[in-house]
């Protein structure tokens, strides 16, 4: 799958977000999966319900309010708090604990984001060599 611009700027943050709070590559490749789940990465302004941002997190579940769940530093810095929360997280299986957090209503879907999620954490690895998979 190849990644606009504005998904890999996306991906990067949530990267970012993830490795300056000092969590493990296992962290941002979980966020990176459930964003492409939840949004394919993209920081949108509508969704089921009240759902909006990456994440498609709730304001009306506690995320936050709607212009925090859109800003995708808020959106990813949130999600990784409640990630850590996740008892197993750093072992648990990947759609599993990606469900724990987000409480889908398709708890399984995480899954298939997997691979991916672990190509992209390792492209956008600042000590990576290869092209980004951007157009």
């Amino acid at each position: 799958m190849t990644l606009t611009a504005d998904q890999m700027a996306n991906a990067a943050t949530i990267a970012e977000v993830g490795r300056s709070r000092g969590l493990p590559e296992r962290a941002v490749v979980i966020a990176l999966a459930t964003a492409m789940q939840e949004s394919t990465l993209r920081n949108l302004d509508y969704g089921d319900r009240d759902s909006l941002g990456l994440f498609q997190q709730r304001p009306s579940q506690g995320w936050g309010t709607p212009e925090q769940v859109q800003d995708p530093v808020y959106a990813a810095g949130t999600f990784y708090d409640h990630l850590v929360q996740v008892p197993g997280w750093e072992t648990g299986e990947l759609t599993l604990v990606a469900d724990a957090v987000q409480r889908s209503a398709f708890p399984l879907a995480y899954g298939k984001w997997s691979s991916f999620a672990e190509e992209l954490a390792a492209t956008l690895d600042p000590a990576a060599t290869e092209a980004p998979l951007c157009r």
